[in-house]
């Protein structure tokens, strides 16, 4: 992560996380990337003192974390990365694999051999959930083995 100092075409000043200069520079050219005060897309870099680390010590330990800076009132809000169709598809999407979750039995890397005794009847069927490679999934698939995968979703917290 890297922490850009920014300035837009009113001379608005205000930093900013990024992934990386790569991102800064996607999102910039997207229009993502805009002023909290005036809500300007026109935002460049600006001048900023290199941060660095001053090792173990006391000093460290004793100081306190800068306060949150606040937006000032009627000032745009960040815009969001996702649209709201996107927003509401991940929301499907995480319901699907929660109720999947929930409402099945984890046979771990047992899936295929598992699904595959369902299917033969040889064990009751039931909704399970597992682990298995790609040449098993393949060979389940081959066989008429109905399998599907588990809808993944990026960590909640990005």
């Amino acid at each position: 992560m890297i922490l850009y100092s920014l300035r837009c075409a009113h001379d608005h000043r205000f930093e900013s996380w990024f992934r990386d200069s790569a991102a800064y520079d996607e999102q910039r050219a997207r229009g993502l990337v805009s002023c909290p005060a005036c809500g300007s897309a026109e935002v460049d870099k600006a001048i900023m003192a290199p941060s660095l680390g001053r090792g173990t010590g006391k000093d460290e330990a004793a100081s306190e974390p800068e306060p949150a800076r606040e937006a000032p009132p009627g000032a745009p809000q960040p815009v969001a990365l996702m649209s709201e169709k996107e927003q509401q598809l991940r929301a499907m999407l995480k319901a699907v694999r929660e109720h999947v979750l929930t409402h099945s039995d984890y046979v771990g890397e047992e899936f295929a051999e598992t699904a595959r005794r369902m299917h033969e009847g040889a064990e009751e069927k039931r909704l399970i959930h597992g682990e298995a490679s790609h040449e098993e999934v393949r060979a389940l698939l081959e066989d008429e083995i109905e399998v599907m995968p588990l809808p993944a979703l990026p960590d909640e917290r990005n």
